[in-house]
């Protein structure tokens, strides 16, 4: 057997990388406080998680009425996120929030390869383990469609942006159909012959203004409610 000779140094770097936190860019901690708020309130069994990235975040600073208007349901969006980082913080951030329902909307960012070179089988796998994950925790789980993108201005060298998108929603849908999970498409209601979004629901080609908020918000509320209605 060779001898193994850990030096000081070595010594002090495995010691530093295993006492320093999580990397940032897993974002472990953005909602920790109001996690920590969250539990310590009474859950009646209708709390509604909407798991996503800046389309979801930006719901609540632009259209926050609508959270307001159900203080059940619960943002958790950051913006920039791939699919990874959501099912790296799924735990601190969906199971133990003990919801009823999880609402998962991602992707867009994973084809705008915001942390790396689009692998469409692992975005896919990734919103699939987020699924096991909280059906494995007795929360219901409603996907959703990725929005309608024609180019993502932080990333011009996407040139084929929609035809990503239309094949990430027909696996989404193909995998809830086949395992009787809810499957909410916003996407025909919001796109364009192109694949773009409709102007009249963005000003930048991806995030909804308020009237789109509303009308992806006229959709996911019937849904959610026949959810809630489930033993």
């Amino acid at each position: 057997m060779k001898k193994f000779i850990l030096t000081f140094a070595a010594a002090a770097a495995i010691a530093m990388s295993v006492s320093a936190e999580y990397p940032a860019w897993l974002h472990l901690g953005r909602y920790a406080g109001e996690n920590k708020a969250l539990q310590a309130t009474q859950n009646n069994g209708d709390r509604v998680i909407f798991l996503g990235n800046s389309i979801t975040e930006h719901w609540k600073i632009k259209h926050g009425e609508f959270f307001e208007n159900h203080p059940n349901f619960v943002c958790r969006g950051i913006s920039g996120e791939t699919t990874c980082q959501f099912l790296n913080r799924f735990r601190e951030d969906v199971i133990n929030n003990n919801p009823a329902v999880v609402i998962i909307n991602g992707g867009t960012n994973d084809i705008a390869e915001n942390t790396g070179t689009y692998n469409a089988d692992f975005t896919f796998g990734n919103i699939v383990s987020m699924a096991q994950l909280a059906k494995a925790n007795g929360i219901k789980v409603i996907l959703t469609s990725v929005l309608p993108v024609e180019y993502y201005g932080w990333n011009l060298a996407i040139t084929d942006a929609p035809d990503k998108i239309k094949a990430l929603n027909a696996r989404i849908k193909k995998y809830a159909d086949e395992k009787g999970i809810t499957y909410v498409d916003y996407y025909e209601a919001m796109a364009m012959p192109n694949g773009a979004i409709n102007p009249d629901y963005s000003q930048d080609g991806v995030h909804p203004v308020p009237a789109g908020y509303e009308v992806m918000e006229s959709i996911i509320v019937p849904v959610i409610e026949k959810e809630l209605k489930k033993k």
